[in-house]
């Protein structure tokens, strides 16, 4: 729906050169904006598909990630050692929150808000500490 009713806008200045040669000089180019448009569109659901499962067992904090495009991250530690860090301003974005143990420092959460990330980090300081 949403697809068509832009082709259709973009199309409509065509109706001005309808019959004359100037009509296959821009018809090119509004092909191309429309490809690149459907592309664009179809890899921004794709983005969408990505999910971050993290599993408390007992005494084991297991993190899964999967990436839309690419295999699937495994990171798993000791609850004991795990930590929890929050990078205020230091991190590729703002609240950045790592999980580190098992010799090993991964990021979570990184696609939510700057204000979900902080809540995300109070909320597995607690239920890992728990």
């Amino acid at each position: 729906m949403f697809f068509g009713c832009t082709a259709a806008l973009i199309s409509l200045p065509l109706l001005a050169v309808l019959g004359s040669p100037v009509l296959w000089g821009v018809l090119p180019f509004l092909i191309i904006v429309l490809w690149g448009l459907w592309v664009a569109i179809h890899r921004s659901y794709a983005d969408g598909k990505l999910l971050e499962e993290l599993t408390l067992r007992g005494d084991q904090v297991q993190l899964t990630r999967y990436n839309p495009r690419g295999p699937k991250q495994e990171w798993a530690a000791h609850s004991q050692w795990v930590k929890v860090l929050l990078h205020k301003e230091d991190g590729p974005v703002e609240n950045y929150i790592t999980l580190r143990g098992g010799g090993r420092e991964v990021e979570i959460g990184a696609f939510l808000s700057a204000d979900e990330r902080l809540e995300l980090y109070h909320d597995l300081n607690r239920t890992i500490r728990a």
